[in-house]
């Protein structure tokens, strides 16, 4: 069998991504943990609780964890509630330990890469307490200069320790998730509210990125966005094909089209932004799976479509992971369209054996190692996750950890996947003797005779 190895550029930035409210614990001031309240709306009513106790000081622990196994950087993210409790009052206490936070990565000689948005907006934002029209949070046009203060002061804070910053994780899912399929707060099934929180997001967007720019010259600033393959089940039946396009123009598409020319092309709908053009220093791509679509009528709120994993795929024993490693290929192919930096910011499966994720792992990196053998201009990859964590809608139920988590007590266990990617980082590469030894399943797949 031949040997070798797969390398990857000198400065690869190898790390791990979590999101504030899956591991701090305890954000009892924002719209998550008010809608964990409510029955019905996190799977086996779980709530988040005190997380992976990040607020209570654990942090330290997990990124010894992290820089021990080889990782060089770290994808974390800010609470907005925190930092901003009340619309008048800002906590210099808590801005104070994000300090700390970031500054334990530089200890520890790991880059910080901070988001300053993930999924949460503090309660008073929501409840229209700030707004004279009532509309809430991201409907309200009126949130964009409330964002950019609330990044003003994060960045005026951090700049000693970040130039990585992401405004937004994942607009196109926060839209989906919360104003079309209603599994977010604040569970609607309205297009049109839809269509103004992604204009909004893409100002806030373009407005946080200028502040960024004019405080920290230096700084490299992205959004993120999950990407997902939607093939059509049926090639030759054109609803399909139809369909799969549709989906891939609005999840995919309006978000980064819209800062390449300042239209808005989203659910039917149109605005210009001007402002947002050329407001992205770097692509943040989160991959996780592709989907065969068909066309479906009734499904009028989910853009008529159904989707499935291909039949021959690995699928995470929650059903919600599939393995299809050539998609983040593809992935890459689409983002290095857009002509920035590539930083692969999520890429994971839920996995609590740890049975499938060393094969999604090596498989995936795999197909990153042949993007950047293109040339294609990819500069990092972060894994989803570091240690188990809250999971949105899904509460516990998923466990993307490297590191699994037992909620009860914190006590935190070792997977197998942890000496798997530590073997990649320490290497910068894959080589044939660690898929040997961790994977020999897939040994004549990527060395073949």
């Amino acid at each position: 069998m031949p040997q070798g190895t797969f390398h990857f550029p000198n400065g690869f930035m190898w790390g791990t991504a979590t999101a504030a409210h899956q591991v701090e614990g305890n954000n009892k001031n924002n719209n998550w943990w008010a809608w964990e309240e409510q029955p019905g709306r996190i799977l086996n009513g779980q709530r988040s609780g005190l997380a992976c106790d990040w607020w209570g000081g654990r942090w330290k622990e997990d990124f010894d964890r992290a820089v021990e196994t080889g990782q060089n950087t770290h994808r974390l993210s800010i609470e907005w509630s925190r930092i901003q409790p009340e619309p008048d009052r800002w906590d210099e206490d808590a801005l104070d330990y994000y300090r700390q936070i970031v500054r334990g990565l530089v200890e520890r000689k790991m880059a910080p890469m901070v988001t300053l948005h993930h999924f949460t907006d503090p309660i008073w934002l929501c409840d229209g307490r700030c707004f004279p029209s009532g509309l809430g949070a991201w409907e309200n046009e009126e949130i964009v200069p409330l964002f950019v203060a609330y990044v003003r002061k994060v960045v005026e804070a951090l700049k000693e320790y970040v130039t990585y910053w992401v405004t937004i994780n994942e607009p196109n899912v926060y839209v989906y998730s919360s104003y079309m399929l209603g599994a977010f707060p604040s569970g609607q099934h309205d297009l049109g509210a839809a269509f103004r929180v992604m204009r909004n997001m893409i100002r806030g967007h373009a407005a946080a990125y200028r502040a960024i720019h004019e405080i920290q010259p230096q700084a490299n600033v992205g959004y993120t966005l999950n990407y997902r393959g939607f093939r059509p089940a049926h090639p030759s039946f054109p609803p399909d094909v139809w369909v799969s396009r549709v989906l891939s123009a609005n999840f995919n598409q309006a978000f980064p089209n819209t800062l390449v020319n300042g239209k808005l092309r989203f659910l039917y709908h149109r605005a210009s932004i001007p402002e947002a053009i050329a407001t992205q220093d770097f692509f943040g791509l989160n991959y996780y799976s592709t989907d065969l679509v068909t066309f479906d009528p009734k499904k009028t709120n989910d853009l008529m479509h159904r989707r499935a994993y291909p039949a021959d795929a690995e699928v995470s024993a929650s059903g919600f992971v599939a393995n299809v490693p050539q998609g983040m290929f593809a992935a890459l192919d689409w983002a290095r369209h857009f002509h920035k930096p590539i930083m692969i910011t999520e890429n994971g499966v839920d996995d609590a054996e740890d049975h499938m994720r060393p094969g999604y792992l090596i498989e995936h990196l795999h197909q990153v190692w042949r993007a950047v053998n293109f040339n294609w201009p990819v500069k990092g990859y972060y894994h989803w996750s570091l240690v188990d964590n809250f999971e949105w809608d899904r509460g516990w139920t998923q466990r993307f950890g490297l590191w699994g988590l037992d909620v009860d007590t914190q006590a935190r266990f070792r997977r197998p996947s942890v000496d798997i990617y530590a073997a990649i980082c320490r290497e910068n590469g894959i080589s044939s003797e660690m898929v040997g030894k961790y994977t020999p399943k897939l040994l004549g797949k990527l060395f073949p005779g």
